[in-house]
């Protein structure tokens, strides 16, 4: 099975817990995932399935949209719902302008904290690992854009629904927390699930329990992205017969009025649109007008 699967998260799972389960109900041991969702995190997670495995490179700095709640007044240690309280602040004065103002100031670029409870490693060792041994996290910082981040509610119960667009990599509950700190009474993610990967929605995903119910080894239909239709972040060719032969061998091509620049990456397929490989543009020679492609992944061989 070549593809991608796209499956619609349950919460209390993590993401290599779903990656686990996809290999065993699918009989296929290369299968990968698209960019991690927390435990207490629902929604999409792109999957990455036998040859698709080697475009996870690619697909995993798609940018993510997600709906999620906050919860202001109380703080915890690893930002979210799951984690100990550590703080709790009255929240009165905090008005709906307030917040809407502080997440206004929360986007664009930014350097954002990466929690003390995460997977990212110091010296080969994760975060969260340092902080349940109460050993002092080093601060880290990554930069990360926040394309949109508003609330889609009314300001109740102390709670802000709230969307979010963002690159690749963001922290969901970092927000939540920075949101809490301006506000002056703290806060956590409550919830959050994530309803985008790039062009992938997840209305179109399957949940795990339809997965589980179709015969075994056999294709879904539903959140299933067939080998050849899957959408790259940069240009694709089509080529002619002869094309094909040399991509096949691993030979550069010569493509005129290439409109890719030197360096970028190419989405290269053939005259009946199977997905061939994925190269680059080695060089531009003569006016420019005449690009030579080299492939770099190649599939059909």
């Amino acid at each position: 099975m070549d593809g991608l699967l796209l499956i619609d998260k349950p919460t209390g799972m993590t993401s290599h817990d779903v990656v686990q389960q996809a290999r065993r109900l699918l009989r296929e041991k290369k299968i990968g995932h698209c960019g991690t969702l927390d435990p207490e995190a629902t929604g999409l997670l792109v999957l990455t399935v036998g040859r698709s495995t080697r475009l996870t490179r690619f697909l995993i700095r798609a940018p993510k949209i997600y709906a999620g709640t906050i919860r202001l007044g109380v703080s915890t240690d690893t930002y979210d719902a799951a984690g100990e309280e550590i703080g709790r602040s009255p929240t009165t004065g905090v008005t709906a302008e307030a917040v809407e103002h502080a997440m206004n100031e929360l986007t664009g670029t930014l350097e954002q904290n990466v929690p003390p409870f995460s997977a990212k490693k110091i010296d080969g060792v994760k975060r969260y690992e340092l902080a349940r041994r109460g050993e002092t996290v080093p601060r880290v910082t990554k930069r990360v854009t926040v394309y949109q981040f508003k609330p889609t509610a009314r300001l109740e119960n102390d709670r802000v629904e709230f969307r979010l667009s963002c690159t690749s990599g963001t922290y969901a509950r970092t927000l939540a927390h920075d949101l809490g700190e301006m506000l002056g009474c703290g806060g956590h993610l409550e919830s959050l699930r994530r309803l985008q990967v790039g062009p992938f929605e997840l209305q179109q995903a399957i949940s795990l329990q339809a997965l589980a119910d179709l015969p075994p080894g056999s294709e879904p239909e539903r959140g299933w992205v067939v080998f050849d239709d899957i959408p790259l972040p940069f240009g694709e060719l089509q080529t002619d017969s002869a094309q094909e032969r040399k991509i096949t061998h691993g030979q550069a091509i010569l493509v005129r009025d290439l409109e890719a620049a030197e360096g970028d990456w190419i989405k290269l397929v053939g005259p009946r649109r199977d997905f061939l490989a994925v190269g680059t543009v080695a060089e531009r020679i003569g006016d420019g007008r005449i690009g030579v492609v080299q492939p770099r992944i190649v599939f059909k061989q």
